[in-house]
């Protein structure tokens, strides 16, 4: 395996554990600091966000800061990386999402792995997250293709936040933290037998935000200011 491979799967799996760690650590957190479950949700998506930003800005020009295998799986679908290493992202992602949820247990002292119990099976929670999956993926393409990837950090904290909100379920949006969630029964898990329809959802999600971003972005325009100009000639390249 080449070191440049090492170096991008190793920040996919240190960046997907510290994003885990941020997101159950600061649910749990927020449960002991409150019995206001509006306050708890404040309290975690304020936390997600910040730690969201922060980690894509530090990991983004090694790996691209995906963090997310519905990412990956995008750009994977738009060449800017072949089958094999997309699944090493994916493998690393997953067991980083899984080492972070642990270290989040332990830090507040439950069981390394407790399996959740919170029932998010509901039809209209799976759909929520397809949107939320949908909504994520065209705002990160969307940015890097219109050649503003370095705000690419912000736009994904501020969508998470908002998204947090306004999906009922809280927008995962993201097949590893969904996996990831499941060895944590507390405000932020998700019991297993709810996950393959989150994970259904999210999968077709991706394959709609890659006909999405086809139609609005059909070629990637260089970094730099954005005008209607260079939006035309993008599209004029189909």
């Amino acid at each position: 395996m080449k070191p440049q491979l090492i170096s991008k799967l190793f920040a996919e799996f240190v960046g997907t554990a510290f994003l885990l760690a941020g997101v159950v650590g600061s649910g749990i957190m927020a449960e002991n600091l409150s019995s206001d479950v509006g306050l708890q949700l404040l309290q975690n998506t304020l936390a997600t966000a910040g730690v969201l930003i922060a980690l894509i800005l530090a990991f983004a020009t090694v790996s691209g800061a995906h963090f997310n295998p519905a990412v990956t799986l995008m750009d994977r679908a738009f060449g800017g990386m072949d089958s094999g290493t997309a699944a090493g992202y994916i493998v690393a992602q997953v067991s980083g999402g899984i080492l972070g949820v642990v270290i989040a247990n332990i830090m507040f002292d439950l069981p390394a792995v407790e399996w959740s119990t919170k029932d998010r099976s509901a039809g209209h929670l799976v759909f929520a997250d397809g949107i939320a999956t949908l909504g994520l993926l065209i705002v990160i393409f969307a940015v890097v293709r219109s050649g503003r990837a370095s705000q690419v950090a912000y736009a994904v904290g501020g969508y998470i936040a908002c998204g947090y909100y306004f999906t009922s379920s809280t927008s995962f949006a993201n097949p590893a933290v969904t996996v990831a969630r499941t060895f944590s029964d507390t405000f932020a898990g998700i019991e297993p037998a709810s996950v393959p329809g989150f994970i259904l959802a999210q999968l077709i999600a991706t394959a709609v935000a890659i006909g999405v971003i086809k139609v609005i972005y059909p070629v990637p325009l260089d970094e730099g200011p954005v005008d209607d100009g260079a939006i035309d000639r993008g599209n004029a390249n189909r």
